[in-house]
């Protein structure tokens, strides 16, 4: 067992919020972005928004390194989970790029809020139909 198993509520509990807090940010500086604002490019919200990814995914490293012992993907939730992730990520990344053109920016934007609720649903449900399991 590892020895951070006793952290375990701790980490948790700051990866929950930190999923939170980084979907909030993303959803409030997208969304900004798209109806022209300037202040989601400024250095403090957008290094903000690194500083609490940079807190979400140590969080996840440290609840995924404890579960090492039981098999990291033995569960198929967690590997949607973290291609999901990825996803998201490219997503996000896109939407928030000037580069590109209004159209394109909000469906990438859409996209990555409709995955990150996705992921949600399958953190929450810890299955990989996530919350289309409600529709059976």
């Amino acid at each position: 067992m590892s020895p951070l198993m006793e952290f375990y509520p701790q980490i948790k509990w700051v990866h929950y919020h930190s999923v939170l807090c980084s979907g909030l940010i993303f959803a409030l500086r997208g969304g900004a972005s798209l109806l022209g604002a300037k202040w989601p490019q400024h250095w403090l919200p957008k290094y903000g928004s690194y500083t609490i990814d940079t807190i979400l995914l140590t969080s996840a490293t440290m609840l995924f390194s404890m579960l090492l012992p039981l098999g990291m993907f033995a569960n198929g939730w967690l590997t949607v989970k973290l291609a999901l992730v990825v996803l998201y990520v490219v997503l996000g990344v896109f939407a928030m790029r000037p580069k590109r053109t209004q159209k394109q920016r909000a469906v990438f934007y859409v996209l990555a809020l409709a995955t990150f609720g996705f992921i949600y649903g399958v953190a929450r449900m810890h299955h990989p139909l996530g919350w289309l399991l409600l529709l059976r």
